[in-house]
Parts: C-alpha cells; sequence; structure tokens
C-alpha cells in the first residue's frame, strides 16, 4: 500500500486578485466599504481618477485624485495596471499597490468599472472577477436617481452602458444580487466565493 503523507493534503494558500464591478450606481462602493468594514485581511486597492472629488470624497481614502495631465503622464509611463476614459475622466489602477500587496501574500481587491474589469481579465486570466447585479431594472435606476450627481443626458448614457455590458457577462466569475437594504448578505456571498476560491486543488496565480 502506498504510503500518504497527509501533511501535503491541505490547501495552497496562493493570493487573489478579485475584481468587484458592475453597472454604476449598482453599489459598487458601499460593498468594498462593507468588505472594509468587516476588517478582513485583504489589500484595498485606491483607484486613481483626473475627475474633480465630490463633497464627500478625500484624497488617498475614497481616490487619487490627479489632474488629467498628471494623470496622461503617469498612462506615458507605464504606471497603470489598467486605465480607461469613463464617461468624462480618466480611471485607473496605479501598479504598485497590486504587486506589493500580493507579493506579501495578501488578497487584493479591486473596485473597477466594466472596462476596467475587461482590462484586468486580459492581463491577468486568472484573477477573480465579481459583477454586482440588483433585483431589478427599476430599483437599479432608483439607485442612480438617489445620488442626485447626474443629469437625465448622463442618466440615459449609463444606461445604455449598462445595457452592454449585461450583455457581456460571460468575462465574470461569479454575478451577486446587491439587494437594496441587505448589505449584509452580499458581503456574506462574496466571503464565500473567496473562501471556496481558497480550496481549489488548482489555485489561481496571478502573473504581473
Amino acid at each position: 500500500m502506498t504510503k500518504i503523507d497527509f501533511d501535503l493534503i491541505k490547501p495552497e494558500q496562493v493570493p487573489l486578485l478579485i475584481v468587484i464591478s458592475g453597472p454604476s450606481g449598482i453599489g459598487k462602493d458601499t460593498v468594498v466599504q462593507g468588505l472594509k468594514d468587516r476588517n478582513l485581511p485583504f489589500h484595498f486597492v485606491i483607484t486613481a481618477t483626473s475627475r474633480p472629488p465630490r463633497n464627500y470624497e478625500v484624497d488617498g481614502v475614497d481616490y487619487f485624485f490627479y489632474p488629467q495631465d498628471k494623470f496622461e503622464e503617469l498612462i506615458a509611463a507605464g504606471e497603470f495596471l489598467e486605465y480607461a476614459w469613463v464617461y468624462t475622466a480618466y480611471k485607473g489602477v496605479p501598479k504598485f499597490q497590486v504587486r506589493e500587496a500580493l507579493e506579501s501574500g495578501e488578497d487584493v481587491v479591486m473596485r473597477l468599472d466594466f472596462q476596467g474589469a475587461q482590462t484586468v481579465r486580459a492581463m491577468c486570466p486568472d484573477a477573480v472577477l465579481i459583477f454586482l447585479t440588483a433585483n431589478s431594472k427599476e430599483e437599479w435606476l432608483q439607485r442612480l436617481r438617489d445620488r442626485r450627481s447626474e443629469t437625465e443626458e448622463e442618466l440615459a448614457i449609463r444606461i445604455d452602458t449598462a445595457r452592454e455590458e449585461y450583455a457581456s457577462l460571460d468575462i465574470f466569475d461569479y454575478i451577486v444580487n446587491n439587494e437594496q437594504a441587505k448589505l449584509d448578505n452580499t458581503l456574506d456571498v462574496i466571503e464565500s466565493i473567496i473562501e471556496a476560491e481558497h480550496h481549489r486543488v488548482h489555485p489561481r496565480r496571478v502573473q504581473l
């Protein structure tokens, strides 16, 4: 009978690159903040943007806010893991944060729009991509209107964009319903996904 070394039969701890995405207004920021509030052992990437901060946003906490000319200098220097022109401004993920976190063994969580998720999927096929959705189109539209940060023209653009995003869900690994007023349910599902991913026989390995 072959002797089995049971010390080798355990999950291999390989850090994950996790992307939280979904249409505008679906609650991506709220979900990521909810994960932070649970004090989970993740590195939460701060996105850079060229738009000015809203009155409740803090530089280096909510986003890194760069003037457009500075943002374009960093693009030319290859300093972003991904970037895109989204609606009226650039958004991107500085490379150094992701590399340092993965090298330290931490799971990395990124909140990205759909274009960013597409870029990460192409660059890092082993990333874990999670798409947030709502119970209905009506619920989602009400969330957008409640923000009071878009004009009717901008709302129309976001609706058209969301239609295209839902038509391309195949790039994602998971879809999670972020139901209104049930944030804990959403967070529980995402935690379960991450826990299950850490128990794969063949772990995902992200190369940057």
